[in-house]
């Protein structure tokens, strides 16, 4: 376990705008910062940081929280893992107690699978450095390769030895378990012969991280005695790798890709490795998969600029454009570099000083649309049937483009480089669009068609509770509970008296306010009852309360209730007032206003309420002294429902 006072500690130094900052491009926005969201493909920025809420809010997820609660969905952690990811990130010791048999066999496999494929990276390394075999084989071959041990050490390059059980024996020796070494694809278990053997032996590791730095997976190339095997493997997929949710250097390449506002996407390994150590250190790789949606979302949360690396003589030219059009797709945006022939990016890098390789990539580099248009002309030229098919390849890219705006313009330069009438394209990119359109109904219309529940999905108590409030009494509730969260530590000035000096005033917190005007009133709203309790209850011992406070100390729902209230989707710019001079009166500005219009708002909402009720009252009952008593009832709720309206300046019928 690890201490309250650390966790609390750990909690006070954690800068959400820092953490997230590591996961999602920034920029400033009014007081807050936005970027896109790090969970969903999208095409216009709705995720939001507030840093002196300690806050994030995903509008287009719905997902919301502190630093913790980003770290746990963003990287799949644990409560305890994302705290221990900040203790180490803000140099916190944790001086963890002892754990409990019950939490020692709480941890899940998960955890336990992270443990040894963090031991492996630290054997392979040490293998490289301090054995013989390790020196004087994969040391070798990497200087031989050109790459500094400084570099070694940013990739944390490792060597396995060449033998048949040496990392699992090392292992055992250390306590790991066998069943975990197998679960992490580190050894291989044959059930016919009852034996178990290192998956990688005589091999250069190249481990694959996750945006923190954790070992997910290993690459591994073969050297020494390794006729007649495959040049690499890799780990098979595992509890914690997924190779088409990863994308190899994005761990070392992140900050560079964020400041540079740009990302090299290339093939392998030592490509990334290479343009590394040459000052490009701005690359990843999909490491010989084909690209899928979730690496393309992995860049978009660093940069929307993508530059795709082609091998001059790269025989998979065309195979790689379907990948590329993924991007396009994806909203980012691609250009291309076709290095010399004969040339990959590591020899390209190991060739070129640092200079000259960024001024190669700067000056080679080219719209994707274009490039593409180019490699397909020099095919068809003189053949009218294979140049029908150039113009559906490449309207079909510009048709991947989500910005009509964009598409316009490519279709103009499109159009202007084949010499063909720009309608001519419009007209086939159009029918592009509606046989994807008629393909997507069609999918939707099976999946609704083979979607037979077998029993009648229900809401959870909390939503099922909110079913029984009027809409317009649970927003009404709604502002009165953002109004406390927000503002009831704020002092405000209130009535006491009329005398014939004037109107006596003394100032009172907003909270205090609040509690005396919902004295005789009930919250209907399951959830703002709960908010508003825990409110009243910590403020009477003396708590200063505050949206932190209740974020940490409420429940889950709570807690992303508050974060609801709390983030703004649309801030206004400060440039209105800094540059132009334009002055908009702010909330905090006429508070006293928005919480007296908030609370007369809510009693208008609640009269409505109980004066339906006694019209339903009135049609039940035949009896005629009850029904003199309704009337009364009723015309006592009809007078105070014109005098909250003539407050409210509405007219009531």
């Amino acid at each position: 376990m690890i201490p309250k006072e650390v966790v609390d500690e750990i909690k006070s130094r954690a800068d959400v705008l820092e953490v997230i900052g590591d996961y999602v491009n920034l920029k400033k926005n009014g007081s807050n910062f936005r970027g896109y969201s790090p969970f969903n493909n999208e095409r216009t920025p709705s995720f939001y940081v507030v840093p002196s809420k300690g806050f994030f809010k995903d509008f287009s997820s719905g997902k919301a929280g502190d630093s913790i609660t980003f770290l746990m969905e963003a990287e799949g952690m644990s409560y305890v893992e994302s705290i221990k990811h900040l203790a180490k990130k803000y140099g916190i010791d944790i001086p963890e107690e002892e754990a409990t048999d019950e939490e020692l066999a709480a941890r899940n496999e998960r955890d336990s699978v992270f443990i040894v494929m963090k031991y492996a990276a630290e054997y392979y390394q040490n293998n490289l450095w301090k054995h013989e075999e390790g020196k004087s084989i994969g040391l070798t071959y990497l200087h031989e390769r050109g790459f500094s041990d400084e570099t070694i050490q940013a990739f944390s390059l490792g060597y396995s030895l060449d033998q048949w059980d040496g990392l699992m024996q090392a292992a055992l020796k250390k306590g790991y378990q066998k069943e975990y070494l197998a679960k992490a694809g580190l050894i291989i278990q044959k059930e016919e012969t009852n034996r178990e053997y290192d998956r990688f032996r005589g091999r250069v590791m190249f481990p694959v991280h996750n945006i923190s730095g954790r070992v997910l997976a290993f690459g591994a190339r073969v050297l020494g005695k390794g006729e007649g095997q495959p040049k690499y493997i890799n780990s098979p997929e595992t509890l914690i790798y997924h190779k088409s949710d990863v994308l190899y250097g994005l761990y070392q390449a992140k900050q560079t890709i964020r400041q540079e506002d740009n990302c090299y996407l290339v093939e392998g390994y030592t490509d990334v490795i290479s343009l590394y150590q040459a000052g490009v250190q701005n690359a990843v790789a999909s490491s010989g998969t084909s690209l899928t949606q979730e690496q393309i979302r992995l860049i978009g949360r660093y940069t929307q600029n993508v530059t795709v690396l082609f091998d001059g003589d790269s025989a998979g030219l065309k195979a790689s454009f379907r990948g590329i059009d993924m991007l396009l797709e994806g909203g980012l945006q691609v250009k291309a570099v076709t290095l010399p022939e004969g040339e990959d990016p590591d020899s390209l890098s190991r060739r070129l000083s640092t200079s000259e390789l960024q001024a190669y990539l700067r000056e080679h580099r080219t719209d994707f649309i274009g490039f593409k248009t180019q490699i397909y002309q020099k095919e068809t030229e003189n053949d009218p049937i294979r140049q029908a098919e150039l113009i559906k390849e490449v309207v079909g890219s510009i048709a991947k483009v989500p910005d009509p705006i964009q598409r316009q313009v490519y279709i103009k330069t499109t159009s202007s480089q084949l010499e063909i009438d720009e309608q001519t394209l419009i007209s086939e990119m159009n029918k592009i669009h509606l046989k994807e359109r008629r393909s997507s109904q069609r999918r939707e219309f099976l999946m609704e068609e083979e979607a037979q529940p077998t029993k009648p999905v229900s809401l959870p108590p909390e939503e099922e509770d909110i079913t029984n409030v009027q809409p317009t009494i649970y927003v009404k509730e709604r502002e009165v509970i953002r109004v406390l969260v927000l503002y009831g530590q704020h002092p405000i000035q209130v009535a006491t008296e009329t005398t014939e000096e004037g109107e006596a005033t003394e100032e009172i917190k907003v909270y205090d306010y609040l509690y005396h005007e919902l004295e005789d009133i009930a919250i209907q709203t399951p959830l703002y009852e709960r908010i508003y309790q825990l409110y009243r209850e910590q403020t009477l011992t003396g708590i200063t309360v505050t949206e932190a406070w209740l974020a940490e100390h409420g429940s889950e729902e709570i807690k992303k209730e508050i974060i609801d209230l709390v983030v703004e989707h649309y801030v206004l710019s400060e440039n209105w007032e800094l540059l132009h001079q334009i002055y908009v009166t702010r909330e905090h500005d006429i508070l006293h206003q928005v919480i007296q219009r908030s609370i007369l708002e809510l009693k208008f909402a609640y009269l409505k309420q109980l004066m339906e009720e006694q019209r339903l009252k009135l049609k039940e009952t035949t009896d005629e002294v009850d029904q003199f008593q309704i009337l009364k009832d009723y015309q006592i709720l009809k007078q105070s429902q014109q005098e909250i309206a003539k407050l409210l300046g509405i007219v009531v019928s």
